[in-house]
C-alpha cells in the first residue's frame, strides 16, 4: 500500500514540472504586471514614487469623468448580458427542434463572427449616420451616435456580435441532455415547459454560467467598436470606462489610471465570485 502511495505522487510531482513553463507565463504577464498596477495606485506619481496610501482612490471616486463611465457602462452591462443570454438560448432550443432551414439560420446567425470589425463599423455609420439608412426609411434626422439613442445602436451591434457564438454553445449544451428522460417525461404528459425547466436547464447550467460570464467580460470590451466609430471623446451616453482607461493613458496619468483598474478588477472579481456561487449552488441542486 506504501509503495502504492509512493509510485503515485512520483507519477504527480513527474507531471507538476510539465506545469512549469505555464505557471513562469502566468507570473510574468499577469501576477508581476498587476502587483505593479497595485503599486503605481498608491503612489503619488511614478517618478517620485512617494506612498499616497488611498489618496487615489478616494480621487478616482470622486471624479466625474470615472462616474459617468461607471453609470454608462453598468448601464449598458445590464441591459446587453440579459438580452444575449436569452435571446441566443432561445435561438438554441428553436434551432433544437425540428423545424425547416436550421442550417441555413444556423449560418445566418455565425455569419458575424467571421465579418472583419472595421467592415462592420462601416456598415454601422451608413445605417445610424444623420444621413443615412434609418433616418431615409423612417423618415426622420436623428445623428443616432450623437443623441441618447447611442447605446441602443451599440446593443443592436452586441446582439448581432454575439448571439451566434452563445447561441453554439447552448445548442451543444442541449445534445447532452438525456434523451432517454426526455422521452419519459413526454410520456408521462410533460408540457414543452415544464421539459426545459425541469429537465434540460438542469443540464445546460454549467453552459448557462459560462456563456452569462464570457456575456459580461464581453460587455466590458464594446469599447473597441465605440472607440471606431467616435472616437476618444463620444457623445456622453457612449463614455465608457475603456474610454476613461485610454484618455488617462494619453495624458501618462498612471496613478490615476491604475487606481481605476485595481477598482475595475475588485468589481469584476466580486461579479464573477458571486456567479460562481450561484453555479455552486444550483450545481447542487442538480446534483441533489
Amino acid at each position: 500500500m506504501r509503495q502504492r502511495k509512493k509510485n503515485k505522487y512520483k507519477y504527480i510531482k513527474k507531471y507538476e514540472i510539465f506545469l512549469l513553463p505555464s505557471l513562469i507565463g502566468i507570473l510574468i504577464f499577469f501576477v508581476i504586471p498587476f502587483s505593479v498596477v497595485i503599486w503605481y495606485s498608491m503612489l503619488n506619481n511614478p517618478v517620485d514614487q512617494q506612498f499616497s496610501g488611498l489618496k487615489n482612490f478616494v480621487m478616482i471616486v470622486n471624479n466625474q469623468a470615472f462616474q459617468l463611465a461607471v453609470k454608462n457602462t453598468v448601464l449598458f452591462s445590464i441591459q446587453a448580458v440579459p438580452l444575449a443570454v436569452v435571446i441566443s438560448l432561445g435561438l438554441a432550443i428553436l434551432l433544437d427542434s425540428k423545424i425547416a432551414f436550421r442550417s441555413q439560420l444556423r449560418t445566418c446567425l455565425l455569419s458575424p463572427m467571421m465579418v472583419p470589425v472595421a467592415s462592420v463599423m462601416l456598415v454601422w455609420r451608413v445605417l445610424f449616420d444623420k444621413h443615412g439608412v434609418c433616418n431615409e426609411w423612417f423618415g426622420m434626422s436623428i445623428d443616432w451616435l450623437k443623441s441618447n439613442y447611442g447605446q441602443m445602436v451599440i446593443l443592436l451591434l452586441f446582439l448581432w456580435k454575439n448571439l451566434g457564438y452563445n447561441m453554439i454553445l447552448f445548442l451543444a449544451a442541449l445534445s447532452s441532455a438525456p434523451k432517454d428522460g426526455i422521452e419519459v417525461a413526454v410520456l408521462e404528459g410533460a408540457s414543452p415547459l415544464q421539459l426545459f425547466f425541469l429537465i434540460k436547464l438542469r443540464y445546460i447550467s454549467p453552459s448557462l454560467f459560462f456563456v452569462t460570464l464570457m456575456t459580461l467580460v464581453n460587455s466590458f470590451k464594446v469599447f473597441r467598436e465605440v472607440y471606431i466609430m467616435t472616437g476618444d471623446y463620444p457623445y456622453e451616453s457612449l463614455y465608457l470606462l475603456q474610454h476613461f482607461i485610454n484618455n488617462t493613458f494619453r495624458t501618462l496619468d498612471y496613478q490615476k489610471m491604475s487606481a481605476a483598474a485595481v477598482l475595475i478588477s475588485i468589481v469584476m472579481m466580486t461579479i464573477i465570485g458571486i456567479l460562481f456561487l450561484i453555479e455552486g449552488w444550483f450545481g447542487k441542486d442538480v446534483e441533489g
